[in-house]
């Protein structure tokens, strides 16, 4: 072996080390190229491949989404409420029977007054007069029915004695009728007038409140009821009554003897007893309403004429009927319909018999499952047979209360 062959060989192995190292490292990197080129191919085609996938099915799926709600049975709180208005048991205006001067008033409204109490004097110098004069017409009047009766005697005994005829006696006869007549009369007039006189006194006809005043002290005021305004008006209060227009569709709900409560916003705290002491009998066909009206006691006085009261009457209820929102109800030429959900998803029309309408709710009498899915707030655009996509909602466990306003009828 020469002293060169050592370094060839050295040199040869260095070579083939080198070229080792080399193929490695352009491996890695050509390796790592890949894996970054594979991350960012991921990163842009994904999300446009998820995007075109969510889009194809769009486009694929053009089922109308619809809301579902399940039916309820008519719990006790069922119930109708009304508007209304308290009036007083009884009211009046008082106005004067005889012309004249007011010579006081005595009483102010708010006042409390019992029956036959004093509320104001009239001035009526002329009736005064006029009375007068009709009383001294009572006493001439007695004098001549005197002068003709004894007159009458005179000449029945010449009549007796055959001094006169017949026909002059007749003639004295009639002349005393005639006196006698004239008397009555007279008295008729005094009469009259007393009772004139009487009217200067303004009385309360029943216990009450004073809620207007219209004179003053020497306001002159005149008889009757005409133009002028009343010298005042009286309200008993410690019982008051209300009128309710009870819809056709509960008339027969409501019967005289029922009990209601009373509330008004002024007082939001209390409810008040009232009771239906009569109804009108008949249906107004004007606006198929039936005139109920209601008392309720106020003695405390908290409640006052006029205000504007909200009535609720407690409905009996049938546990074999439906409760179903109004809305889901469609009127069709053919009869009410409720479109509801079967298994597979399909719309199904199912004709139905209505109960009452309680407002917001309507009852179902028959034609509908108590499991079945009703579609709340149908449109037009629905029919028998057609798929939808079905969200559900939560139907309000409402207090059931019914207004006086129809339900909303679709055509």
């Amino acid at each position: 072996m020469t002293t060169t062959q050592p370094l060839e060989i050295l040199k040869t192995t260095l070579e083939v080390s080198a070229n080792k190292i080399k193929c490695g490292l352009n491996g890695r990197v050509l390796l790592g190229t890949l894996a970054v080129l594979a991350a960012l191919f991921a990163v842009g085609f994904i999300p446009r491949w998820r995007a075109n996938a969510t889009l194809t099915s769009s486009v694929r799926d053009q089922r109308p989404t619809v809301s579902v709600i399940s039916t309820q049975r008519p719990g006790d709180g069922a119930s109708l409420v009304l508007p209304g208005s308290t009036q007083a048991i009884q009211e009046t205006a008082l106005y004067a029977r005889t012309n004249g001067y007011v010579r006081k008033w005595n009483v102010d409204i708010g006042a409390k007054v019992e029956a036959g109490q004093l509320l104001a004097e009239i001035e009526t110098p002329e009736v005064d007069q006029e009375l007068d004069q009709a009383r001294a017409n009572v006493t001439q009047a007695i004098a001549n029915a005197d002068l003709a009766r004894a007159t009458l005697t005179r000449w029945q005994q010449l009549v007796d004695q055959k001094v006169v005829s017949s026909q002059e006696f007749d003639e004295k006869k009639s002349a005393s009728d005639a006196r006698g007549a004239d008397l009555q009369v007279a008295k008729a007039n005094v009469k009259r007038l007393e009772e004139l006189q009487g009217f200067e006194k303004i009385v309360a006809p029943f216990p009450g409140i004073v809620t207007a005043r219209n004179i003053d002290n020497g306001n002159l005021v005149s008889a009757g009821s005409g133009q002028t305004a009343p010298l005042f008006r009286l309200a008993q209060t410690d019982t008051l009554r209300i009128y309710v227009t009870v819809p056709q569709t509960q008339s027969r709900s409501i019967a005289p003897g029922q009990s209601a409560t009373v509330s008004v916003r002024e007082i939001p705290d209390k409810t008040f007893n009232a009771k239906v002491v009569r109804t009108a009998g008949a249906i107004d066909p004007a606006s198929r309403t039936l005139l109920t009206e209601l008392q309720l006691p106020n003695d405390d006085g908290q409640l006052f004429p006029g205000m504007y009261a909200e009535v609720k009457f407690a409905l009996p209820q049938d546990g074999r009927t439906l409760l179903v929102p109004g809305n889901a109800v469609m009127i069709r030429s053919d009869g009410p319909k409720i479109l509801v959900v079967d298994t597979k998803k399909t719309i199904r029309a199912r004709a139905v018999k209505l109960g009452r309408d309680l407002g917001d709710k309507v009852e179902i009498v028959s034609g509908l499952n108590p499991a079945e899915s009703v579609v709340a707030n149908p449109t037009d655009a629905l029919h028998d047979g057609a798929e939808v996509k079905v969200q559900t909602q939560l139907l309000k466990n409402s207090d059931q209360q019914a207004s006086a306003k129809p339900m909303e009828k679709k055509s």
